[in-house]
């Protein structure tokens, strides 16, 4: 039976994905519209480093249940930690080197992945 954290993981990814897949689509005019918010760079940081602890803590749940897509969705919960937190510890002076590839849109790339983990987390935790 599914749980509200499993619903809760559903809806989050869902909108973490739509924050990426959108400004994509539009960028290439495959749809015409945009989201009307512009977020910086710190900001998308941020929300890609919480959602990849989120994704972390889903995927441990999916390997106590002995899914083995629970270790891939591990493994892309550390990518997305790494690209979140690094930039963000490099802001206060803890790390001495940075990732200058992360542009927004490897961020709006990376949210697409992320939200794809989490909406697969909401059915693979039951499993």
């Amino acid at each position: 039976m599914m749980e509200a954290k499993d619903w809760l993981s559903f809806f989050i990814g869902a909108v973490i994905f739509a924050a990426g897949l959108i400004p994509i689509l539009s960028r290439y005019n495959i749809i015409s519209w945009n989201i009307p918010m512009t977020l910086s760079l710190v900001v998308l940081q941020y929300i890609i480093a919480i959602g990849g602890l989120y994704l972390a803590i889903n995927s441990l749940i999916e390997i106590t249940n002995s899914n083995p897509v629970g270790w891939i969705s591990l493994l892309i919960s550390f990518v997305m930690l790494a690209a979140g937190l690094i930039p963000i510890l490099v802001s206060f002076n803890v790390f001495g080197f940075s990732l200058p590839f992360l542009s927004e849109a490897i961020y709006q790339i990376l949210f697409v992945i992320e939200g794809f983990f989490l909406m697969i987390a909401c059915f693979a935790m039951e499993m």
